[in-house]
């Protein structure tokens, strides 16, 4: 009995000892688990901060790339848009424009001596014909090859662009200059206009102007007429025409300020300059007694390189800019272009023709012979695919000329009125009506798409400027002159420089060599022009294919203050 108490208790220690090992190891292994649990939990809560700061740096990441990208698009974009808008080079223009030159005057040449070959072996006259009409029509064909490289050379938009932005600056700053905030503080320049208006008309007295206003741009000053009763042409004056040179300088010269005369120096407030009167020199042109302070064919430092590679002809776009601020007709004016456009009927594109008789006919030409260059235009037209309707608007002095026109030309529709040419002659061009009549015929002549005239008129010339000078980026093909080169009437000089040698094949021509300049007369229109040799002295022909135009530039007042905001660029 004992002994089966004995091994009772036995069993039950054993158990218990067990049941204590099994919650000993129990413990334990509670105790491992939240170890693990808490380790699994820190690592848990590890990997979640890792995680997070991946995902904070992935959206950061994506972030840059993404502005990497566009970046990357805006330099591509920049890039490519460089490309198209960067420009053509200037050598590239000058080559461009330089071929279509030289094509026109080795026409010139050749159609001269085909002239003077059927004249002096009459019996080869037919054949002569015939092989003039063939090479016209190569020629016109050259002619718009070389002319549509500037459409499809990719510089379109950009010679536009470029136009617009000089253009707006120019006219800004002529705007700033003639409208200072105090003008009894302004510097001054006052033009003194010839009296005589015998010797220069209208268009010259504009041109006279216009060559103030080159000095007064120059020179930082801003203008005045100092006698505006030399005016003369209309009763109203100056400003019944056009809005006023100022806004804000409208007054009389002021008694506290002090005047010298040109050149004065840069302190005194206001200069006086008297333009020299033009005189005869015994070869049809006019040569001043001095020169002019400023020629206004120069070109201003600060713009000459980007608007010699705009414009194949700089002065002409840089004088224009002056004529059309000068010219900006009141509200009454262009009420009445308006009024005679839509009388006229008046339609475009066109070719405008200005026949000038009455005081120039030294230089007279036949109507056929500006009608033969009307037709080679619409034959242009009509290689490009145009088949455009005829038409022209006939500028002159001579209203007999309308009636020919009607009679040898029934083919043309031609817009003009014979009554505006009545008061052009000399007699009655300083009246009111007649006045109003040659800026009606102005104004028509400068909507042209093409002019044909005669430069000796200052009329056609300021036809030509208003075209370049704010309708067209570069307009300096689209005309024709029958007589003489362009010039402005108080040029010093216009230069040619060789670019390649030339041996005279006759006594009447000059010797040649690279870089020697010449003071141009004028142009033959046979392949040769005319002109002084500096070197030399002498006045003699030479090719003018060997030859390009010499761009004078000087320093001018460059209105570092005055800038162009992106909303004043209207196209």
């Amino acid at each position: 009995m004992k002994t089966c108490q004995f091994w009772l208790k036995c069993c039950i220690i054993f158990i218990l000892l067990c049941i204590c090992i099994l919650l000993m190891t129990i413990k334990q292994k509670q105790q491992q688990v939240e170890i693990t649990k808490k380790n699994v939990n820190e690592k848990l809560f590890k990997v979640l901060l890792e995680l997070d700061f991946l995902q904070k740096n992935n959206a950061e990441l994506n972030h840059r790339i993404l502005v990497l990208t566009q970046r990357l698009r805006i330099v591509k974009n920049s890039y490519s848009n460089k490309k198209k808008l960067g420009g053509p080079s200037k050598e590239y223009e000058l080559l461009r424009r330089r071929i279509y030159f030289n094509m026109k005057e080795l026409w010139y040449y050749i159609s001269y001596e085909l002239r003077s070959l059927a004249k002096t072996v009459k019996v080869i006259k037919p054949f002569i014909f015939r092989m003039k009409k063939n090479i016209n029509e190569e020629y016109l064909s050259l002619l718009n090859d070389i002319a549509r490289l500037a459409t499809v050379d990719g510089h379109t938009r950009w010679r536009r662009k470029e136009y617009i932005y000089l253009r707006t600056l120019v006219q800004k700053r002529l705007r700033v200059l003639q409208n200072p905030d105090d003008c009894s503080k302004a510097k001054k320049l006052f033009c003194n206009l010839i009296s005589d208006r015998r010797s220069c008309g209208y268009g010259c007295r504009l041109h006279h102007i216009v060559n103030c206003l080159v000095v007064a741009y120059a020179t930082k000053r801003t203008l005045f007429l100092d006698n505006p009763h030399n005016w003369g042409f209309t009763s109203g004056g100056f400003s019944s025409l056009f809005f006023p040179l100022s806004n804000t300088c409208t007054s009389s010269l002021d008694n506290n300020e002090t005047v010298l005369p040109w050149p004065g120096n840069e302190s005194v407030q206001v200069v006086n300059l008297t333009l020299p009167i033009a005189v005869p020199d015994g070869s049809n042109r006019m040569r001043r007694q001095l020169p002019p302070p400023f020629d206004p064919l120069v070109l201003p430092e600060d713009l000459s390189r980007r608007i010699q590679v705009l414009h194949g002809d700089p002065s002409v776009w840089w004088i224009g800019q002056f004529v059309n601020y000068i010219i900006r007709p009141q509200l009454s004016t262009i009420d009445m272009f308006q009024g005679y456009e839509d009388s006229l009927e008046f339609e475009r594109p066109t070719v405008g023709v200005h026949i000038r008789r009455t005081d120039k006919i030294g230089s007279f030409h036949k109507l056929e012979e500006y009608m033969y260059y009307v037709e080679q235009y619409y034959k242009q037209q009509q290689m490009n695919g145009k088949d455009l309707y005829k038409t022209i608007y006939l500028a002159t002095d001579d209203p007999t000329l309308f009636k020919e026109a009607y009679k040898k030309y029934p083919d043309y529709h031609i817009f003009g009125d014979p009554e505006l040419s009545k008061t052009g002659s000399v007699a009655t061009r300083e009246l009111d009506k007649s006045i109003m009549n040659i800026n009606i015929d102005l104004f028509f002549l400068s909507q042209c798409n093409y002019l044909v005239c005669t430069f000796s008129s200052h009329v056609c010339r300021l036809a030509y400027e208003i075209i370049n000078g704010i309708k067209y980026a570069d307009a300096s093909t689209q005309f024709i002159s029958l007589d003489d080169v362009y010039h402005f009437s108080d040029q010093i000089h216009r230069l040619h420089v060789a670019i390649l040698p030339h041996k005279s094949n006759r006594p009447q021509e000059m010797d040649l060599q690279v870089g020697d300049e010449i003071e141009v007369a004028g142009n033959k229109w046979n392949g040769y022009s005319k002109g002084t040799h500096l070197r030399t002295n002498k006045t003699l022909l030479y090719p003018t294919f060997k030859l390009i135009q010499k761009n004078e530039v000087m320093y001018f007042a460059s209105y570092p203050d005055i800038k162009i905001s992106s909303e004043e660029l209207e196209d």
